[in-house]
């Protein structure tokens, strides 16, 4: 292989999409991103941790929704025009997240994005991929597959 070649492996930028929850950004790989829809409130389900709002019918397919901000403990979680929902597409299952807004589509080269540090946080440390920065915004990458598949979730099964 020719060093080219080699220097072109893995050096491909990635596109995140961006959103807001309380005052951090965060990023997830917009491959798994299936559509972006403004939040209603779901059919309730009993006995779900409170951070699983319920479930809504999409088209035919029943959508269990995580409300992010209940998930990683912020402060508030209140619902405004800005709340959205996104709806990922993982492992053939299709969930629902709930943040605060939605920012934009970033691309991200492999030179932005630093190894995120090892701290004790509300997000399990093996779900967050790493700090991506651009200019003075950070991001958090998120690995939304591993975080949704977690056994405190029951969402996703990993295969």
């Amino acid at each position: 292989m020719s060093v080219m070649g080699k220097m072109a492996e893995g050096t491909a930028a990635r596109e995140y999409l961006t959103f807001r929850l309380d005052q951090e950004e965060y990023g997830i790989d917009i491959l798994k991103v299936q559509e972006i829809r403004g939040y209603e409130p779901p059919t309730r389900i009993a006995n779900a941790p409170a951070f699983i709002k319920g479930v809504v019918n999409l088209r035919g397919t029943i959508v269990p929704i995580v409300d992010m901000r209940l998930k990683f403990h912020c402060a508030q979680a209140e619902y405004n025009s800005f709340t959205v929902v996104i709806i990922l597409n993982l492992h053939q299952r299709v969930v629902g997240i709930v943040v605060d807004s939605v920012s934009d589509v970033m691309e991200l080269p492999p030179d932005a994005v630093r190894a995120a540090p090892d701290i004790d946080s509300a997000i399990d440390s093996g779900s967050i991929t790493g700090l991506g920065s651009v200019g003075e915004r950070m991001l958090i990458l998120l690995d939304i597959e591993k975080l949704m598949s977690g056994e405190d979730m029951g969402l996703v099964s990993a295969e």
